[in-house]
């Protein structure tokens, strides 16, 4: 796994040298591949739709170089504030507007603590994305990815995988450390209490009973 913030917010490779003679000693070493997080807080940023693949294309094309295969991840939550997190990236600027606007767009615990990691699974068929709903802007995201690197798909990039949560992990972010929310061993925090969450249980309810 390539470190996380090896595309930096200005859209360039990371200490370019290292990141090239970091390669160069994998490939001298046997390795066949590298894993790297697609960040989309980098990639659309700024506006919806609006992509900038420039920093990961640099990588990808000195992957190829090198003769490396890549296993690129779509990275849909916000880096920092997990274990192991050496940096910090938040969700598109234009999506924490949103969260900011309805603070129903995050997870909430039974404290009203509202966690930025990821756009709550209550809202993924919702358009409250800029008129598209959580589920649309990542398939837009992957087409477009796909759009862009179609000429290094089966050959250099190998594998793709999607991030499905906090942490890229599927499942709630029930126990966060940032700002010392959570502590091991503490145990976790249900996540439903937003208002679109509540709402979704209360209907669910009312069809079984």
């Amino acid at each position: 796994m390539l470190t996380l913030d090896s595309v930096r917010p200005n859209h360039e490779v990371n200490r370019w040298k290292a990141m090239n003679a970091s390669l160069m000693a994998l490939k001298s070493a046997g390795v066949e591949g590298v894993m790297v997080d697609v960040w989309w807080g980098l990639v659309e940023g700024e506006e919806p739709g609006r992509y900038n693949w420039s920093g990961y294309a640099e990588l990808f094309e000195m992957a190829r170089r090198h003769g490396l295969k890549v296993q690129a991840v779509m990275s849909f939550h916000q880096c920092g504030g997990n274990v192991g997190d050496s940096c910090t990236i938040a969700l598109p600027r234009w999506v924490v507007e949103e969260i900011d606007r309805d603070s129903d767009l995050a997870y909430t615990d039974q404290r009203g603590r509202r966690n930025y990691e990821y756009v709550s699974l209550g809202c993924d068929e919702l358009p409250v994305l800029r008129e598209r709903t959580p589920v649309q802007c990542y398939s837009d995201f992957m087409r477009a990815f796909r759009d862009t690197f179609c000429h290094l798909l089966g050959d250099t990039i190998v594998e793709i995988q999607v991030g499905m949560g906090p942490a890229g992990e599927l499942r709630y972010p029930s126990y966060p450390e940032l700002n010392g929310t959570w502590k091991f061993p503490g145990i976790g925090a249900f996540q439903c209490y937003d208002k679109v969450i509540e709402l979704e249980i209360r209907n669910r309810q009312a069809c079984y009973y």
